[in-house]
């Protein structure tokens, strides 16, 4: 893999790349008693096929706008992944990411079985929790709530809501007075939580402007907490809450990862450091992580101040002594994975829990572990919003989700879960492989669809972390990623794999200060989506999005333009017959078409929300947040509305799979499901009553 630097070009982010792989498909015929999910399917039956229908097969259902457009078929990807953990008398208490209700499941350090598990009675998840008092404390997301979990008795209690009715509590610690202060967002803040009366009360929001108090650690005067952006290290006096910052001068406002302290030094991580200080901010000691990882993503420290982390890309836990230069690996328990927590239960004996799934026990000494994967120690999987789709020619369909591939067969109702590396945020099927692109390592891998093997082929880094979008380009035979950086930084990046050799080059900056959202790949031509933004969490020095053609064969700009001024966001874009398509993000709904000739905006509309484009059967289509599909063109005077009441669960952006007629596989709400997209059944926008407005915030812009 190389590097090409690139000034000044585009973005885009999109799942509709499986639109350059359609092809006719075998007549599969389904039926409601042939699938295992139809107990499950809520919606009419059908008097046609009810799944993969061949060209000749869809003509008898395809003009039945009086069936019902949907069916489903069961959960589309399912989950035992987890965002918070802590450990209390060495049983392990973790939260479920994504699930509703969100589950706390206590596992018995003794047996490493799922011992119970309750319900938590608002949010999909966790990310923050503490021991206070023998009680565990969790909280939520996307309600800023705190709620109470007693051991003893098994009961729950809401404690407080630390805002208004959307927000993240990002992190909770206890202080040795057994007081809980809380980091939350949007708000930037620190609030204290007395145990005895609950009583929340915000103390501080120590960096003026800034929306995310992402980390947070206490002892008997300070709460300690890293926010961004800027980004700040700071002190807060419990007393009077008044704010130190403890930025190390050669740092500047860098953002900080997680915080602890151990006696008078506190011990935290930024810019591939990790960073031991006084807990006045003096005697300052920098040590570079090693040169394969990226960032450390929890933190212990053992009674002889040796500091223990886990780092992100490989999964490793490391270890630093004091007075060493640099940090040496222990053992890799969770390969590839991101750890909530790790807790040193004695002198030898750590405890680490994975994102994806897992709880692992390991022996700092001599580096042995035993690894437990959730869903096999009794936790119970449940439906997550699924991150990306696509469908082969055999009908098989193919669900991203958190850590994982689900691989259904809807013509027997079976489904296959294949572990990888990362969350799936892209597909595309091409030559009997299902490529993906992950979150957070930015690796690219594939799956082999006749052997379920995950080949891996390298990962894009150059300070990228979200690859949003990927297309297959027919002319060149290359593959494209569009990507965004992580916090705090803007340019995001392009990136040419070509499947044939296994050669990648990156070509970060091509749109200056901005990140890519989407690319469509035409006749050796990408054509990118650009974002303001970034990576979030930093001022913005552009205000229009661009859109950019770049040459994938002499690898250059092509040209670069602002179709709509002031709009910050090109969330996709789709060419079709030398017009591109782009659905707008921040202001969300606006739609426009392009002729690529004149580089002239030819159409302008609303449709109510953001999402992804794709083009069938020659006409283009966008799905949307609102839960509906929309056809936009070709020579429309206005969309029509092609599939409506599907819900708004997706995790990334709303996609569809198409196939041969007029369906397609996306989902409904949580499940797997067949919709039709016929045009002949649509209605005008103008007809179709008033558009939902989708201007909250979606789980994954704050992530």
């Amino acid at each position: 893999m190389r590097q090409v630097a690139f000034p000044g070009v585009a973005s885009r982010g999109v799942a509709g790349v499986v639109a350059t792989v359609l092809a006719l498909v075998a007549t599969v015929l389904l039926t409601p008693s042939s699938v295992a999910h139809a107990a499950t399917d809520t919606s009419p039956a059908w008097s046609g096929s009810a799944s993969v229908v061949s060209e000749a097969s869809a003509s008898s259902v395809e003009g039945r706008c009086t069936d019902a457009g949907v069916r489903t078929f069961g959960p589309a990807s399912t989950t035992a992944a987890i965002v918070g953990a802590t450990v209390h008398d060495d049983n392990v208490y973790v939260v479920s990411r994504g699930l509703v209700p969100p589950v706390l499941a206590e596992i018995d350090g003794a047996t490493k079985k799922v011992v119970r598990t309750v319900e938590l009675p608002s949010g999909e998840g966790g990310w923050a929790t503490t021991v206070s008092g023998g009680q565990i404390y969790v909280g939520m997301y996307p309600v800023p709530d705190v709620h109470r979990f007693d051991p003893a008795t098994g009961e729950v209690l809401t404690v407080a809501r630390l805002g208004g009715s959307s927000g993240y509590v990002w992190a909770l610690t206890t202080a040795p007075d057994g007081t809980v202060y809380a980091a939350t967002y949007p708000d930037g803040g620190i609030w204290e939580i007395r145990t005895d009366t609950h009583e929340a009360v915000l103390i501080a929001r120590p960096v003026p402007g800034a929306q995310y108090a992402r980390y947070i650690a206490a002892d008997d005067t300070h709460v300690y907490a890293s926010v961004y952006t800027p980004g700040r290290l700071v002190a807060i006096d419990r007393r009077d809450h008044s704010v130190r910052y403890l930025n190390p001068p050669e740092l500047g406002d860098q953002s900080y990862g997680p915080i602890t302290v151990d006696g008078d030094r506190l011990i935290t991580t930024s810019s591939h450091k990790l960073i031991t200080m006084r807990t006045d901010g003096s005697e300052v000691l920098m040590v570079e992580l090693p040169d394969s990882e990226v960032l450390i993503d929890a933190l212990a420290v053992g009674p002889d101040a040796t500091i223990y982390a886990t780092t992100r890309r490989s999964g490793s836990l490391y270890r630093y002594r004091p007075g060493a230069t640099e940090m040496e690996r222990i053992a890799t328990p969770a390969p590839y994975d991101e750890h909530r927590a790790i807790v040193l239960l004695d002198e030898s004996t750590m405890v680490g829990a994975a994102g994806s799934g897992a709880v692992w026990w390991l022996d700092v000494n001599g580096g042995t572990f035993t690894y437990v994967d959730l869903i096999e120690a009794g936790f119970p999987p449940g439906p997550e919003r699924p991150q990306a789709i696509a469908v082969t020619d055999d009908g098989t369909v193919y669900v991203g989700g958190h850590w994982a591939v689900e691989v259904h067969q809807p013509s027997t109702g079976t489904s296959t879960r294949v572990r990888v590396p990362g969350e799936v945020k892209a597909m595309l099927v091409h030559d009997g492989l299902v490529y993906m692109a992950l979150y957070p390592s930015t690796e690219l891998v594939a799956l082999d669809t006749a052997t379920l093997e995950v080949h891996r082929f390298g990962t894009i880094l150059h300070d990228q972390q979200r690859p949003w979008d990927m297309d297959y380009d027919e002319r060149t035979g290359l593959i494209v990623v569009a990507s965004a950086p992580g916090t705090g930084l803007l340019e995001g990046a392009l990136t040419v794999f070509d499947p044939r050799t296994g050669d990648m080059d990156v070509y970060p900056g091509i749109i200056e200060g901005q990140s890519i959202m989407s690319v469509d790949a035409v006749d050796g031509v990408a054509y990118l989506g650009g974002d303001v933004l970034g990576g979030g969490g930093v001022s913005p020095t552009r205000d229009s999005a661009s859109v950019v053609a770049f040459d994938l064969r002499t690898r250059s700009v092509l040209w670069e333009i602002q179709p709509l001024p002031g709009h910050r966001t090109t969330q996709d874009v789709i060419v079709d017959r030398g017009i591109l398509y782009g659905v707008m993000k921040r202001e969300a709904g606006t739609w426009f078409a392009l002729d690529l000739p004149s580089r002239t905006v030819r159409q302008q509309g609303f449709i109510g929300s953001y999402g992804e484009t794709f083009v069938h059967r020659g006409r283009v289509f966008a799905t949307v947040f609102t839960g509906q599909i929309f056809q936009l063109g070709p020579s429309l005077s206005e969309p029509l509305v092609v599939a409506d009441g599907l819900g708004d669960m997706w995790y990334t952006n709303p996609q569809l799979a198409p196939e041969a007629g007029w369906y397609g596989w996306g989902i409904k709400d949580r499940d797997l499901a067949w919709i039709r997209i016929d045009p002949r059944c649509g209605v005008p926008v103008s007809e179709a009553g008033a558009l939902r407005d989708d201007a909250a915030v979606r789980i994954g812009d704050v992530m």
